[in-house]
C-alpha cells in the first residue's frame, strides 16, 4: 500500500462535501475518483496533497514515497523556454554529468595513488548515471513534449508567453519526468487533443508508479484504471474494475437500493395504517398495541431514496420542422489564416438523421468549419449549401451566443419572447437553475453553468440541424450521459466537434477526420474509426517518391522558418497588447475606487447632479472594464 485515506471528512459551513471517506491505493495501482461536478473530487485530491486540511480523518503516504500533483489550473511562471523548463527536472542528472566531466579531467593529471580512488568514484557514478537514464534523458524530454502535443518549433517558446492550456501541458510534462511514486492528476486531458490523450494513456499504463486520477473522460478511464472511487452525496464507495464495470455495478446497486427503499416504504405505510386502525378501536388493549408498533416504527433505520439520474438535467431535443434529406453540402471549401492553410478544397455531405462527429488535432480548423457553416466567417473559396427547411441550432464552446450583461432569465426571455415566466423558470429548472439562481448574471457563471444555459437555449430552438462545438466540456459524467441519450433520441441531424471519445462512440453514426488539410470519411463510430484509421489514411495520402519528398522538405523548411518568424512576431504583439490592457485595467480600477470614495462622501449627499454624474461614470467604466477583462482572457488563452 502506498496511500491510505481513513475516515476523511470535509465540510464548508453546513455544506458537508465528504463524509468519512476511506480507501487505499496499492503500489503500481491505477485508480480514479468520479462524481458529479461539485461532489468534492478536487477537494479530496487537495486534502491528500496537504493543500487543504480535512475536518476529520487521516491521510497516510507510505514511508520514503514521493507524491506528484497536477491541479486543473496552472499558474506556471518562468523565464525559461519550454524545453529548458522540463530540463530543469533533470538537474540532478546534469549535476552528475558535470561531476563525471570533472573526474575525467582530474584523472588526466592524477598520481597513481589518486587515480584508483578517482576510478572507483567514476565507475560508481557512471552506474548511477546509467540507472537514471542519463544517456537518454534528452530523448526522454523530447518524447514527452511531442507526446503532449508540442512541436520542435514550440520547444524554444518562453513559458511566460504561453496560454493557460499550454502551461498546464508543460506542468504535466514536468510531473511525468519527475517520476514520483504516486501521481495525482486533476482533469489531465482537458487541454490535450486525441493523439496526446492516447499518448498519455499509454504512458500511464506503462508507468511503474501508482496513479490517482480525477477525470470525466470515460474512454480514458476505461483504458487506464482498475479501481473507481465514487463520491456521491459525500459518501465514498470503492468499485473494482474500469469505468464501464463501475457503471454496470452502480446501476445494479441503485436498482437494489431502490427496491429496498420501496419495500421499506410499503412496510412503513402498512404499519401506519395498522396503528391508525388500532387507535380507532379505542380500546385499552388496542391502544397499547398501537403504541408498541409506533415504538418499533421509530426504531427503524429509514433508507434514503436513491437519487434519480435524470434529476441532474432534463434535455428534450426535438425539431419543429422536418428538413429535406440533403441537409448540408460542402464543396471545395478552403480557408487560411495569416498565410497558414487550415484546409484546402474539402468536400462532404450530411444527410437527415445523421450524427456526424468532426475530429482532428488541435489547430486543424474544426471550429473554423463550424463557424463557416454558421456564416460567422467567410471561406476563401468553396460553397456551403443548406438543404430545404434546414434550421440551425448552434452550441458555441466559448458561449459567445450568451450576453454577459444579462441575467439567465433575461437571456431566455429575450431569445424566446413568446415564453411566459413560468415556462422560462421551468426550462431553467430543467438545467438546474432554480429560485434566485435565475437572476444571476451570465458573466458570474462558471464554465459548466454557461454550458447548461447554452444547452437550454439549444433545446428551446427546436432546430433540425444541431451544430455543437465541444458540447461535453465542463459537463460531469452523468450530464454527458443525459446529453448522449438526448442526441440519440433526437430525430433531426447533428454535426459536432468533440475530443470526448466515449461520447463520440456512443453518439456518432459517422466520423469526419480533418487531417493534412483534408477530410477522411468513416462510416461508423469511434471504435470503427480506430479500426480503419491506418488503412484509410494510407489510401488518402499515399507515399511520395524521394525526389518529391526532397522538394517538399525544402519547401516545408522555408515555410517553417517563415511561420516561426510570424509566430514570434504574433507572440510579441500579443504580449504588448496584454501589457497595455493590464495597465489600462489598473487605471480604471483606481478611478472606480476613487469614485466609490467620493460617492460615499456625506458632503455631496444632497448634490443629486454630482451623484448622477459619478454613477454614470462608474457604470461606463465598469462596462469598459468588463470588455478589457474579456479581451485579456482571450489573449491569455490564445494558442
Amino acid at each position: 500500500m502506498i496511500l491510505s485515506c481513513n475516515n476523511v471528512s470535509k465540510a464548508y459551513g453546513t455544506d458537508v462535501i465528504i463524509k468519512s471517506c476511506s480507501f487505499n491505493i496499492e503500489d503500481h495501482e491505477k485508480a480514479a475518483i468520479v462524481g458529479i461536478n461539485g461532489a468534492g473530487k478536487s477537494t479530496l485530491l487537495k486534502i491528500i496533497t496537504g493543500n487543504e486540511s480535512a475536518d476529520t480523518g487521516i491521510v497516510t503516504l507510505a514511508k520514503d514515497k514521493t507524491m506528484g500533483y497536477l491541479a486543473q489550473q496552472q499558474d506556471l511562471q518562468s523565464d525559461r523556454s519550454i524545453y529548458d523548463e522540463l530540463l530543469s527536472v533533470k538537474q540532478y542528472i546534469l549535476d552528475m554529468e558535470s561531476e563525471l566531466r570533472r573526474i575525467e579531467s582530474a584523472m588526466n593529471t592524477a598520481t597513481d595513488n589518486e587515480l584508483e580512488a578517482l576510478m572507483t568514484k567514476y565507475t560508481n557514478l557512471c552506474h548511477e548515471f546509467e540507472m537514471n537514464n542519463g544517456y537518454a534523458y534528452r530523448s526522454e524530454i523530447t518524447g514527452v513534449l511531442k507526446g503532449l502535443g508540442f512541436s520542435e518549433e514550440d520547444f524554444s517558446l518562453h513559458v511566460n508567453t504561453l496560454s493557460g492550456g499550454q502551461k498546464t501541458r508543460v506542468s504535466l510534462g514536468k510531473l511525468l519526468l519527475s517520476k514520483p511514486d504516486i501521481i495525482l492528476l486533476d482533469e489531465p486531458t482537458n487541454h490535450l487533443d486525441m493523439e496526446s490523450i492516447s499518448w498519455l494513456e499509454n504512458y500511464l499504463l506503462n508507468y511503474s508508479g501508482s496513479v490517482l486520477i480525477v477525470a470525466h473522460d470515460r474512454y480514458f478511464l476505461d483504458k487506464i484504471v482498475s479501481k473507481i472511487i465514487e463520491i456521491d452525496n459525500g459518501v465514498c464507495t470503492v468499485f473494482s474494475g474500469n469505468y464501464t464495470d463501475y457503471a454496470s455495478k452502480k446501476a445494479i446497486l441503485r436498482n437494489m437500493k431502490l427496491k429496498e427503499y420501496l419495500n421499506q416504504q410499503r412496510d412503513i405505510r402498512h404499519q401506519e395504517e395498522v396503528i391508525a386502525k388500532l387507535k380507532q378501536f379505542n380500546r385499552e388493549k388496542s391502544i397499547k398495541r398501537a403504541e408498541s408498533r409506533e415504538k418499533m416504527l421509530d426504531k427503524i433505520d429509514v433508507i434514503d431514496k436513491p437519487t434519480e439520474l435524470n434529476n441532474k438535467m432534463n434535455i428534450q431535443l426535438e425539431p419543429n420542422v422536418i428538413s429535406g434529406n440533403d441537409v448540408l453540402t460542402v464543396t471545395g471549401l478552403t480557408k487560411s489564416f495569416d498565410g497558414t492553410t487550415l484546409f484546402d478544397n474539402i468536400n462532404f455531405e450530411i444527410k437527415r438523421g445523421e450524427r456526424v462527429a468532426l475530429i482532428g488535432n488541435n489547430g486543424t480548423g474544426k471550429t473554423t468549419i463550424l463557424k463557416l457553416i454558421n456564416g460567422l466567417i467567410q471561406p476563401d473559396s468553396g460553397s456551403i449549401y443548406l438543404g430545404a427547411k434546414v434550421s440551425i441550432g448552434y452550441y458555441d464552446q466559448e458561449h459567445h451566443v450568451l450576453d454577459p450583461d444579462k441575467t439567465l432569465f433575461e437571456e431566455i426571455q429575450d431569445a424566446y419572447p413568446d415564453l411566459n415566466n413560468t415556462q422560462i423558470r421551468n426550462t431553467l429548472a430543467a438545467f438546474l437553475f432554480t429560485n434566485d439562481d435565475v437572476f444571476k448574471y451570465i458573466r458570474d457563471l462558471s464554465g459548466g453553468e454557461r454550458g447548461r444555459v447554452s444547452l437550454a437555449k439549444l433545446m428551446l430552438s427546436n432546430a433540425n440541424l444541431l451544430i455543437l462545438d465541444e458540447p461535453t466540456n465542463h459537463l460531469d459524467i452523468v450530464s454527458k450521459e443525459i446529453l448522449e441519450n438526448a442526441l440519440n433520441n433526437y430525430t433531426g441531424t447533428v454535426l459536432y466537434v468533440s475530443h470526448d471519445r466515449y461520447f463520440i462512440n456512443a453518439t456518432a453514426t459517422r466520423i469526419l477526420e480533418l487531417t493534412n488539410q483534408n477530410i477522411i470519411n468513416y462510416i461508423g463510430n469511434y471504435d470503427y474509426y480506430m479500426e480503419k484509421r491506418d488503412i484509410l489514411t494510407a489510401n488518402a495520402f499515399p507515399a511520395k517518391d524521394s525526389d518529391s519528398d526532397a522538394t517538399t522538405s525544402v519547401k516545408e523548411s522555408k515555410v517553417s522558418w517563415q511561420q516561426s518568424r510570424e509566430e514570434q512576431n504574433r507572440l510579441k504583439k500579443r504580449k504588448n497588447e496584454i501589457k497595455k490592457i493590464e495597465e489600462l485595467i489598473a487605471q480604471i480600477e483606481e478611478r472606480i475606487s476613487a469614485i466609490d470614495i467620493e460617492y460615499s462622501d456625506p458632503s455631496i449627499g444632497s448634490d443629486t447632479a454630482r451623484l448622477m454624474d459619478l454613477h454614470n461614470e462608474s457604470t461606463n467604466l465598469k462596462q469598459e472594464l468588463d470588455a478589457l477583462y474579456e479581451r485579456w482572457e482571450e489573449l491569455m488563452e490564445a494558442e
